[in-house]
């Protein structure tokens, strides 16, 4: 085996060492948005659940209570409880009134502000994101 071949090799194995920490990181990139995308996904779908749920026409109306009931056990369900807050507006209200419902959560990153921050790039990126959905149903 020649020293061409020798320092073939080496270079492959630097190239790998270069590449590999960058292939990583943007691996947990996908990851993480794909994770927040989920989690403002179910954040949008509780909002909606709770809604429909305070909007429907019954005898009393529901509380504003009974709609973060709702909306708390959905996001039971998606493991989504640690930090979210429920608002509701307007609940109780006559036939044509606006019901309102703001679902707020915080959002910790996993593993990409870790690495981000970690590294001398100047650049920082925050540990938490606040997501929120927010639905207004007219009240049947």
């Amino acid at each position: 085996m020649g020293s061409k071949e020798q320092s073939q090799r080496g270079t492959a194995a630097v190239e790998f060492a270069i590449m590999a920490p960058l292939f990583v990181a943007v691996l947990f990139a996908i990851v993480e948005f794909g994770l927040i995308l989920y989690t403002q996904s179910m954040l949008t779908h509780a909002s909606r659940e709770g809604a429909r749920f305070g909007v429907v026409y019954c005898t009393p109306r529901r509380t504003a209570g009974e709609i973060q009931q709702v909306v708390q056990g959905f996001l039971d369900q998606c493991g989504l409880t640690s930090t979210a807050s429920v608002t509701v507006t307007g609940a109780g209200g006559a036939g044509g009134s606006d019901l309102d419902v703001l679902v707020t959560y915080t959002y910790q990153f996993f593993v990409l502000s870790k690495i981000i921050n970690s590294c001398s790039l100047g650049g920082s990126l925050p540990s938490t994101i606040d997501l929120r959905s927010e639905t207004v149903m007219r009240m049947e």
